[in-house]
């Protein structure tokens, strides 16, 4: 791990100051950077992603433990110090790329990686990073949705991404993300950050999160892709009442005719809004959306 003048002197080596736009904010505090490692507890066998590597300097932390770190950093001038500072670790692949090819899709070069890394080590795949605040949202979605997905993730991110990540039914942050979350695993703020931890500091909280993608919830699931389409459904319109979010429906539930039925058969009052669902009661709207749309 580098202290916050080691990552400077390397940066002023390369004739380079952190990036604003992409999110360069360096986690130079080694205890909290040993608890994030610590908190995900690594095995030898298991494959880490790491997505805004820096310097690599978490990067460091993590070979030491993992089978295989693929670090992955969109600014090709710290990937190149990253690769340099890794050289004589045979684990680490540093892959200088964006993650995402757009939103909803991860790169396939970094998507490649973890397939074939999947394919020499028989542990976990995990997410230990310290997230570029922008990519952090879409970049968890999609590890949570798939087609690749992660068996956990251990991160800093912006607080507000936290409290999304985190929260409620009834709480103003209940979205898309949450439900996600709560629906396939369980999701924990583990602590909150000061803006100081950090170089250059941010203006915001940040906070350490863990999240662990539970079987016996996921099991529960019987289309995940529907389950999205049953959730931007009705969290796009959040405040109309449940009755009335589904004369929005298109694609598959556009087929849907029997919404009263299937409010009823999952005990959900029609006037209730669908910030007060649990995730639960979308999974099971989901759920009988699938078996209406089979028998049809």
């Amino acid at each position: 791990m580098q202290t916050k003048q080691q990552i400077q002197q390397l940066l002023a080596s390369a004739g380079v100051e952190p990036n604003k736009r992409l999110g360069q904010n360096f986690l130079i505090d080694l205890n909290l950077m040993r608890l994030l490692v610590d908190n995900a507890n690594i095995g030898n066998d298991d494959i880490v992603l790491e997505v805004g590597c820096g310097t690599g300097s978490l990067t460091q932390a993590l070979a030491e433990r993992a089978g295989k770190v693929i670090a992955v950093e969109l600014d090709g001038t710290l990937a190149k110090i990253a690769a340099r500072e890794l050289a004589e670790a045979g684990n680490v692949e540093v892959i200088n790329a964006d993650i995402l090819e757009n939103k909803n899709t991860i790169s396939r070069t970094i998507s490649d990686a973890i397939e074939l890394a999947r394919k020499k080590q028989s542990g976990r795949f995990l997410l230990v990073s310290n997230l570029p605040y922008s990519i952090a949202s879409p970049l968890m979605m999609n590890l949570i949705t798939g087609p690749t997905f992660a068996d956990a993730m251990y991160v800093t991110v912006q607080k507000e991404v936290a409290d999304r990540m985190t929260a409620a039914p009834g709480d103003k942050h209940y979205g898309t993300l949450s439900i996600h979350m709560a629906a396939t695993g369980d999701v924990k703020t583990e602590r909150v950050l000061n803006p100081t931890v950090f170089w250059p500091a941010p203006q915001v909280n940040s906070a350490m999160v863990s999240f662990v993608r539970k079987t016996e919830k996921v099991g529960r699931i019987q289309n995940t892709e529907l389950l999205g389409e049953v959730i931007n459904l009705f969290m796009q319109h959040r405040r109309k009442m449940v009755k009335a979010c589904v004369k929005f429906a298109a694609g598959k539930l556009a087929e849907m005719n029997n919404w009263p039925e299937i409010f009823q058969m999952c005990g959900i009052d029609p006037h209730n809004r669908p910030e007060q669902l649990r995730p639960e009661d979308f999974i099971s709207i989901s759920n009988l959306c699938r078996e209406h749309l089979l028998k049809s």
